[in-house]
């Protein structure tokens, strides 16, 4: 009953009005989160150009990713109680600074273990972007305006990653990998100035900066520890098949313990790194819950699709990145239209519509086949995340609902954390799925290929007859015609499992459907004045 009061009637603080338009505030800082996002996915395609030349493996090169990643999920929880004792635009212009010079020196690398220090840097730099964006829009926008500035911020989001392949694959053919670097400098130079002109921290703020808070050092260790190796887990673990890998184990254990000890000691703690009490709240929880599915729906399908396009279908880099990209564009046209809805209607509802055509969307993707054209390739990504921006934005009317304004910082690095969370998670999961599907797929199809099979037979005396035609003998033709056979079941094995990939997501995603009834439903003010907060 205490917590239904505490929503009815939250602490508030007068707003701070920009001293210039809020909207030149709102592109400021979208710019740099935008130039963040993009990054984290352009690297991918530039990989093997990488590891050619600085002279590495392709298993050494996927450190650049790793440990952009470990970096990043690193700083992301401390995010809201960095800005607290720093100073959120102090922070903020720390963070720009810091990945903009760090991508310079990226470029420059002339080893790998110089890339990959550089690149932890730039993850330290890149995870506190987004959290301190969040809470500056929220700070700067009136209760009217937040929907549609935070649509923007879901536009940068959202579209980043669907255009990074795309860019990624035509840089480095075109150009070579530094570029996907020092393309960040202009923009992150450009990004400091207007930050510096026209960011400023609210009053509410600037008192908390000038109080003494303890600096909680044990729980800034177990973050560290916790969250890097358990980030390492996510993305070696499929690697290395998991736990059969002693490393990984030890790795796992160390995360756990780590983990753990990090809630107790967050929840017990006077000034928490993490206030993972924020979760006793009803509708923070579940919204936190919420952004830890949408994270892997997002990322999971996001990096899905690439595979099977290149691996069963041969697309280049650059030709997936095509097939996304009309995606982007259509979440880019969402986004205001998911921001006027949740400030019009019940974002309760809202959400539940959008965790419905969600699953609709995943469930549609599983009429893939090996034979799928492109074009249907670009209707089926479409249709997949069309629902997304009425969940992303409309989480955070509830989310916010009861939140006193100085936890804002708090809330937004939780979220942003569940999100990433639930992103790398889901990636290892569905990997690690589709691994042991394809295996099971490849087991059923073998058994019907033997010739006691009629139209086994038939195929294999088909292309047998077509290598004999071209030169080869009755023995290399017979060999080659079964390795053929091989190959094919192979790539229809994985397509399976890839159906099979996308059945569970959309599963999962139709149980959501009724859940965000759940949460306290805001009143029609504070519906308004928490709009679109994610």
């Amino acid at each position: 009953m205490a917590q239904e009061n505490e929503i009815s009637n939250p602490t508030r603080l007068p707003e701070t009005k920009p001293l210039i338009n809020p909207w030149i505030v709102a592109v400021t800082v979208t710019l740099a989160t935008f130039m963040e996002v993009l990054d984290s996915s352009i690297a991918n395609v530039a990989l093997p150009h990488i590891a050619g030349t600085l002279g590495a493996s392709s298993d050494e090169s996927t450190w650049v990713i790793t440990s952009y990643l470990v970096s990043s999920a690193i700083v992301l929880p401390m995010s809201g109680w960095l800005s607290n004792i720093i100073g959120r635009k102090r922070f903020y212009m720390m963070c720009v600074a810091m990945f903009t010079i760090s991508s310079f020196l990226c470029a420059l690398a002339p080893t790998l273990p110089m890339l990959i220090l550089f690149r932890v840097l730039q993850g330290a730099g890149g995870g506190g972007l987004q959290p301190s964006e969040q809470a500056i829009l929220a700070d700067t926008f009136s209760a009217k305006q937040r929907g549609m500035a935070f649509a923007l911020y879901g536009m940068a989001v959202v579209v980043a990653p669907a255009i990074g392949p795309t860019l990624g694959g035509w840089i480095t053919d075109n150009y070579s990998w530094h570029w996907i670097f020092l393309i960040n400098v202009p923009i992150g130079i450009l990004s400091l100035v207007l930050t510096q002109r026209v960011v400023r921290d609210p009053e509410y703020l600037r008192n908390l900066k000038k109080s003494k808070l303890r600096v909680d050092y044990m729980g800034i260790s177990l973050i560290v520890i916790g969250v890097g190796f358990l980030q390492y887990v996510l993305d070696k673990g499929q690697e290395n098949d998991w736990f059969s890998s002693r490393v990984i184990f030890v790795s796992a254990m160390i995360a756990g313990v780590a983990l753990v000890a990090l809630v107790v000691r967050e929840i017990t703690h006077e000034n928490p790194i993490m206030d993972l009490r924020l979760l006793n709240r009803r509708n923070f929880a579940a919204a936190a819950a919420f952004s830890f599915i949408l994270g892997i729906v997002l990322n999971g399908s996001t990096i899905l699709l690439p595979q099977f396009l290149q691996n069963d279908l041969g697309y280049t880099a650059q030709q997936a990145g095509m097939a996304l990209s009309p995606g982007g564009i259509a979440l880019a046209v969402m986004m205001p239209v998911a921001g006027i809805l949740a400030m019009k209607f019940d974002p309760r509802a809202i959400i539940a519509i959008g965790f419905a055509i969600t699953s609709f969307g995943l469930f549609h993707v599983t009429n893939i086949y090996l034979g799928v054209s492109f074009n249907t390739m670009i209707a089926d990504r479409v249709i997949q995340v069309i629902g997304i921006p009425l969940i992303f934005i409309p989480i955070s009317t509830l989310n916010y609902v009861g939140i006193p304004q100085e936890k804002f910082n708090q809330v937004s690095g939780i979220s942003n954390f569940m999100r990433n969370l639930g992103g790398g998670i889901g990636v290892s999961l569905l990997g690690n799925f589709i691994t042991q599907q394809g295996q099971i797929h490849r087991t059923g199809l073998t058994a019907h290929t033997n010739h006691a099979n009629p139209f086994f037979e038939s195929q294999l005396n088909a292309i047998a007859a077509s290598f004999r035609a071209a030169g080869a003998g009755t023995a290399e033709a017979s060999h080659k015609a079964l390795a053929q056979l091989s190959a094919q079941v192979d790539l229809q094995s994985n397509a399976l499992a890839f159906v099979n990939a996308f059945w569970l997501m959309g599963a999962v995603v139709l149980l959501l459907t009724p859940l965000p009834f759940l949460m306290c439903r805001p009143s029609p003010g504070e519906a308004k004045a928490s709009a679109a907060m994610h």
